[in-house]
């Protein structure tokens, strides 16, 4: 028996993008002690989706939370908690995010932003990446 998934739209195969949208990706590199961030660009025609978002990093000298934000959605600003541990050396725990169906931006010309902010002084790595379609 063959099995095709489809999308929300009931056309589009689950998993890749419709045919109009051309695939975008964003990452903050490697940042110590300081705002991790990924933006998906502004385009002055055309609408940002986002389909998912990773955020890694290290601990820092004394474990902390910080709050990890999405804005420039339709809907609004979306947060998540990161747990830093003690230890410069200890990895947090992954955060992956993906969406089913991709969330939209606020509007045409809107950027999405992924912020992590600064895990904590001692901190060597963080890093956010980003990823979704314009069409």
């Amino acid at each position: 028996m063959n099995v095709t998934i489809v999308g929300t739209d009931g056309v589009t195969p689950a998993g890749s993008f419709p045919a109009t949208a051309t695939a975008v990706a964003a990452a903050s590199g490697n940042v110590a002690n300081a705002s991790a961030v990924a933006t998906l660009a502004a385009n002055a025609s055309k609408t940002n989706y986002l389909t998912g978002f990773e955020i890694t990093g290290g601990g820092a000298t004394a474990a902390g939370l910080v709050i990890a934000t999405v804005t420039g959605l339709l809907g609004g600003t979306l947060s998540y908690i990161v747990a830093a541990p003690a230890g410069v050396a200890v990895g947090i725990a992954p955060l992956v995010v993906a969406f089913n169906p991709p969330l939209p931006g606020s509007a045409i010309n809107t950027a999405i932003v992924v912020t992590l902010p600064a895990l904590g002084s001692g901190n060597t790595n963080a890093a956010v990446t980003a990823h979704g379609y314009i069409m």
